[in-house]
């Protein structure tokens, strides 16, 4: 069985493998420990204060194996971004030149620097090991965070984005980044990438152009992977997707991965979850009557979230004590549950 618990610091040694293991393009973990522990640290601090409106905080939770008690993966969310540091995309747009004396009217697709989505929530840092993409964990580690956003709204914006990976190559290249970053800060996308997720973006504002950028002025191969994804990250946007996020033309401003958003509260996980109270049972059976659900107790500091199959009728969820393990709660407590799927 697996479950989500939050970070904390004897992950570190776990968090920076995951980190190595990622590569390019993972900006939320880069690998280095100081920065690293300086998250944990950050995440753990949040958790322990009872807030009433976002700020720049940051949660970060983990994956864990109950029978190895190893952490296979780490989920994060970010309260409210660009508060400490300026928060940057590419808007996609269409500028018309247009002649009526030579009867020429031109629509060029059109990319400009802004800082639309500051202040938003973010939900971001999803990876799972490969060798436990299975049994739905994906899915668990992923919708985790809307069940604790549910929990603990006024921790959060009205607004939530996710940026998506965009798409590189097999040895880590960007056609995105050589047909545009390069010219401007003359690194590899590897090292502006890791500037990035360790929190030094004043080198983005000192070098990025700041006027309109016409597409059809980048090579062909940049043009073509503008809003897509890594091969990677195609599951995890049709899972948001499916929970109503939605892209908006924005991109990222290194790989030009897509930016997707939702409403927090038209989130399909957030809004269709309910209380429950806990009815212990020695042991669950599969019936028909049993559907798989998404499970949290109700704290901040001491979260747990897991996936189970069980029966739920009229606010009464029965769960099976390892279950309830899990999660931490006893006979007629008080648990939040949703589908794992929309109804």
């Amino acid at each position: 069985m697996y479950y989500i618990r939050p970070i904390a610091i004897e992950d570190l040694d776990t968090l920076h493998q995951i980190a190595v293991e990622s590569g390019p393009g993972f900006t939320s973990l880069p690998e280095n420990t100081e920065l690293l522990q300086k998250k944990i640290e950050r995440s753990t601090q949040a958790l322990a204060r009872d807030l009433d409106r976002p700020g720049a905080q940051s949660y970060l939770f983990v994956l864990v194996d109950s029978e190895t008690d190893q952490v296979v993966g780490t989920t994060g969310i970010e309260a409210s971004v660009g508060l400490d540091a300026p928060w940057y995309h590419y808007r996609l747009g269409t500028v018309v030149h247009a002649s009526r004396e030579l009867d020429i009217h031109n629509r060029f697709n059109t990319l400009y620097l802004c800082n639309d989505y500051t202040g938003c929530s973010e939900v971001c840092t999803l990876y799972l090991k490969p060798d436990h993409r299975h049994s739905q964990n994906g899915s668990l580690l992923s919708k985790s965070r809307f069940l604790f956003m549910a929990e603990h709204p006024q921790r959060f914006s009205e607004r939530v984005i996710a940026e998506m990976r965009g798409y590189s190559d097999e040895h880590g290249r960007s056609p995105f980044w050589e047909g545009l970053g390069r010219k401007f800060f003359a690194m590899d996308y590897s090292e502006a990438d890791y500037l990035t997720g360790s929190g030094n973006k004043v080198f983005i504002a000192e070098l990025m152009p700041k006027y309109t950028i016409y597409l059809h002025l980048l090579p062909e191969e940049a043009q073509q992977v503008i809003g897509r994804v890594h091969t990677n990250t195609e599951p995890a946007k049709r899972m948001l997707e499916n929970e109503g996020f939605r892209f908006e033309n924005y991109v990222d401003i290194f790989d030009a991965g897509p930016t997707i958003t939702a409403p927090l509260e038209k989130i399909r996980a957030i809004r269709e979850s309910r209380y429950a109270k806990v009815r212990l049972i020695d042991k669950a059976e599969e019936t028909p009557d049993h559907i798989h659900f998404l499970l949290s107790n109700t704290q901040a500091n001491g979260f747990r979230c897991c996936l189970s199959s069980l029966y739920e009728r009229q606010g009464i969820a029965e769960l099976s004590r390892e279950y309830a393990d899990l999660l931490q709660v006893k006979n007629n407590d008080t648990i939040r549950l949703v589908e794992l799927k929309g109804r």
